[in-house]
């Protein structure tokens, strides 16, 4: 077999490409707000049913501006199940990290943890929507408005995920998105933030062009993080793929969970009432002891197949040098994240793999235990 990668960035034809590029050479408006950046912020703005999107160079900037817009100081409760880039960006805000378990499903942040993890110092609450499922909303929003909290949604993985309709962006009080290569949405590289006012959206874009207001008038400590008009023209062109990119990898998923149904050991994520789901990601967890093998020689047997997917999220970021020495990342404080860590796999998806290498995948699983 090929090598199959964990993911695959979907690219348009090139011919849908040139008249963006032959229209940027004419405006030789390459940054600073440029046509095709303002037309895309209004058109996601639309697609997501949020009032505002600002864009950036790329989600881990999106998401530090977003904790510097909302005054956040002190103590961040957050969860050690997920990209390092999401507790780095509060550190990088002189904010501490409070890890918080997550549910043993589907790996989001617990509301009944959070709650737990609550001191004076506590200001915000940062979760993560794994593998793009929602985090429990409602859950978590109660306890925000209990303590007098804020909540920013780390939403790397959750584009285009609605729960009743609604989209998941339209939740917390920001909602922070990443347009990576790697992400089922991408601009090659880059980001946003979604927001409810027009106060905050004025506050996110001066803080991602230096503090700018005007010409000459400079009002705070803003950074440079805007997103050029390349990767804009890339994301318009992008999400007029985006619903049949959804429709593939939905097709995938549903391959996938069909066949490892009745493998003895392996658990898929089932779908979740009133959720659209993006299919972002395509975890499995592995239990050794009924599966007979472990995840780790799972992993190795799949790469020897030149199938390589990726331990996500693995190690915890708990386990860091950088954060294990906080009180809040022992282990016995987070019993479903390190259950989650040493189980997971999450195998290829993305558009154009095909259902006849998801098949393949499956009979490396079935006849590896």
């Amino acid at each position: 077999m090929k090598k199959i990668l964990v993911t695959q960035p979907f690219l348009p034809p090139l011919d849908e490409v040139q008249p963006y590029l032959e229209q940027i050479w004419k405006n030789k408006w390459l940054t600073n707000k440029g046509p095709f950046h303002q037309e895309l912020e209004q058109k996601l703005a639309e697609y997501l049913g949020v009032k505002h999107v600002a864009l950036f160079s790329n989600g881990t900037l999106a998401l530090l501006i977003a904790l510097k817009a909302l005054g956040i100081k002190g103590e961040v409760i957050t969860t050690p199940y997920t990209f390092v880039a999401t507790a780095h960006a509060l550190l990088w805000n002189n904010l501490k990290p409070v890890f918080a378990d997550v549910d043993p499903v589907y790996g989001n942040l617990d509301p009944n943890s959070v709650e737990k993890a609550i001191t004076k110092k506590t200001e915000a609450i940062l979760p993560v929507h794994v593998y793009g499922n929602p985090c429990d909303v409602n859950g978590l929003q109660e306890v925000a408005d209990k303590y007098s909290l804020k909540i920013i949604y780390d939403a790397a993985h959750a584009f285009g995920v609605k729960v009743n309709e609604n989209s998941i962006m339209q939740y917390g009080d920001l909602s922070v998105m990443s347009f990576h290569a790697t992400k089922l949405f991408n601009t090659f590289e880059g980001g946003a933030i979604a927001c409810h006012t027009d106060e905050m959206k004025n506050k996110i874009d001066h803080l991602k062009n230096f503090g700018f207001d005007g010409e000459t008038t400079i009002i705070g400590t803003g950074i440079n993080a805007k997103m050029n008009e390349f990767s804009a023209a890339m994301g318009l062109i992008q999400l007029k793929h985006f619903e049949d990119i959804l429709e593939e990898r939905t097709v995938l998923a549903n391959t996938y969970r069909s066949l490892l149904k009745d493998v003895k050991g392996i658990r898929c994520l089932d779908s979740i009432d009133e959720v659209k789901h993006n299919y972002a990601y395509f975890p499995i967890f592995v239990n050794e002891q009924q599966y007979g093998m472990s995840r780790d020689a799972l992993y190795e047997k799949l790469k020897e197949q030149n199938i390589f997917g990726r331990r996500y999220f693995y190690p915890l970021i708990s386990w860091l040098a950088t954060y294990n020495h906080l009180n809040s990342a022992k282990a016995e404080n987070l019993p479903n994240s390190e259950n989650l860590a040493e189980q997971v796999i999450c195998l290829p998806i993305y558009p154009g793999l095909g259902t006849k290498v998801v098949e393949e995948i499956f009979s490396i699983i079935e006849s590896a235990s």
